[in-house]
């Protein structure tokens, strides 16, 4: 659909949001916060209520998994294209009059799977549902970044955390009334409960007004603005590789508990559970160990735990080790998508979080058919172990940010670092053995390091 017959008719709703900022009093931070956190939570339980009654909405249509894959790959798709809007849109209208906007369109759109009959008009409503889910990422992580500049400390993990509580209530809730409750009446219900969180939280959003550039971007010298897109990539790329591996555990984990270790139904679905908490866990204390280890250490860290987890739990015959792995996986990337976006935000305000979190939705779109093409070649436990691999991947990445550059390491500069590193880890350990032994150690290396 060409662009301009895409941004008159959304910008419209935000259009007519934005005059009616001026008769709404500006909210507390305290009040906004809390708005925003409801956002979270509202997003993810739409979307876990969702996730709860894809088998259902497939039989009503008579999607086989072909189609049905077809039809998710328009949700993902219309995710894509208002992502792009929508950094644009918070740039001029405010980030808090289009979280109001996308709140109501999230929570109105959540019932159109539940209405159709028919694969093509499923993919329409989920390509509308899809548009609505971007809208909301983009947006409430802007207002995130806006409240976490005003309290001075790292909150955007802990507003991560209210979107996976939500979706595990949201998918665990739904789960429940499946059989109490048909498709429609479902969705219906979520759609009315998701409008009214809407309407508690509209008065704040909207009174947030503009200002949700956390950092203006720089003039050139000839005038003109520049953002470090190159950063940016590299940030939604990190971003990326979370939600590859989020999406892989999402669609696959079960599967692979019950058809390689044996598993239950109920054991294997709760594979995915205790993923989720895991993931929500470690977001509730992404703030407190943020500021005890540092981004970078806390980034490298998380994916490398993550990397470790998704190793044990694809390459072991135990049950046990492979809930404890999904655990550890949870964990290790509960951080890496929030402190990407939130740093993307610093860097390049709206448009910086709508770039990074296109390219961060990419890993969503693509790793679960990835993952599916892979066991078709080489078994589900190697397919899941690429998540192992971009977990790895993500920590090289993070180690290239510097500032507002990408900065490839040299290897000798990275051996020279773990020289020093190791050698003066070793040496006073070593001292103990003897004179000679240290002054060993030490002209090793000086030696290794030239």
């Amino acid at each position: 659909m060409p662009t301009h017959s895409v941004l008159p008719r959304a910008r419209m709703p935000v259009a007519g949001l934005v005059r009616s900022v001026a008769r709404v009093p500006p909210p507390s931070v305290g009040r906004l916060r809390a708005a925003v956190t409801g956002l979270f939570v509202l997003d993810g339980a739409v979307f876990g209520s969702w996730a709860a009654r894809v088998p259902d909405v497939a039989t009503r249509v008579g999607a086989d998994h072909r189609t049905l894959g077809i039809a998710l790959l328009c949700l993902s798709l219309g995710a894509l294209v208002c992502m792009r809007f929508t950094g644009a849109w918070c740039t001029r209208f405010g980030a808090g009059p289009v979280s109001a906007v996308a709140a109501v369109a999230v929570s109105a759109s959540a019932v159109l799977p539940g209405l159709v009959y028919s694969v093509p008009a499923l993919c329409i409503a989920l390509f509308v549902f899809g548009a609505a889910t971007g809208m909301v990422n983009v947006a409430a992580n802007a207002v995130g970044v806006q409240v976490e500049a005003s309290v001075g400390r790292p909150i955007l993990s802990g507003l991560h955390a209210g979107f996976s509580i939500g979706g595990l209530g949201g998918a665990l809730l739904g789960g429940a009334v499946a059989a109490l409750l048909g498709v429609g009446a479902h969705l219906a219900l979520v759609a009315a409960a998701g409008l009214f969180v809407s309407g508690w939280a509209l008065p704040a959003l909207v009174g947030a007004g503009r200002g949700t550039e956390s950092r203006p971007a720089r003039r050139r010298p000839g005038g003109e603005f520049r953002r470090p897109t190159a950063v940016l990539v590299v940030l939604g790329a990190i971003a990326g590789c979370t939600a590859f591996g989020e999406g892989a555990l999402t669609d696959w984990g079960a599967l692979l508990l019950r058809e390689h270790l044996g598993a239950p139904a109920t054991v294997a679905a709760a594979g995915y559970a205790g993923f989720a908490l895991a993931m929500a866990c470690g977001r509730l204390l992404g703030g407190r160990l943020l500021l005890a280890l540092g981004e970078r250490r806390l980034l490298v860290g998380g994916a490398l735990l993550a990397a470790s987890g998704a190793v044990a739990a694809v390459t072991t015959g135990s049950l046990a080790v492979a809930l404890g792995g999904f655990a550890l996986v949870g964990l290790g990337l509960a951080n890496v998508f929030p402190l990407a976006i939130a740093r993307a935000g610093l860097l390049g305000g709206a448009r910086g979080i709508a770039l990074a979190t296109t390219v961060g939705y990419t890993g969503l779109l693509g790793g679960p058919p990835a993952i599916g093409l892979l066991a078709e070649l080489a078994g589900l436990p190697v397919a899941l172990a690429s998540v192992a691999v971009l977990a790895v991947v993500a920590a090289v990445l993070v180690l290239t940010v510097s500032g507002e550059r990408v900065r490839l390491p040299r290897p000798r500069t990275l051996l020279d670092r773990a020289v020093a590193t190791v050698g003066g880890r070793i040496q006073p350990v070593v001292s103990g053995f003897g004179h000679g032994t240290a002054v060993y150690v030490r002209d090793l290396e000086v030696l290794l390091a030239r």
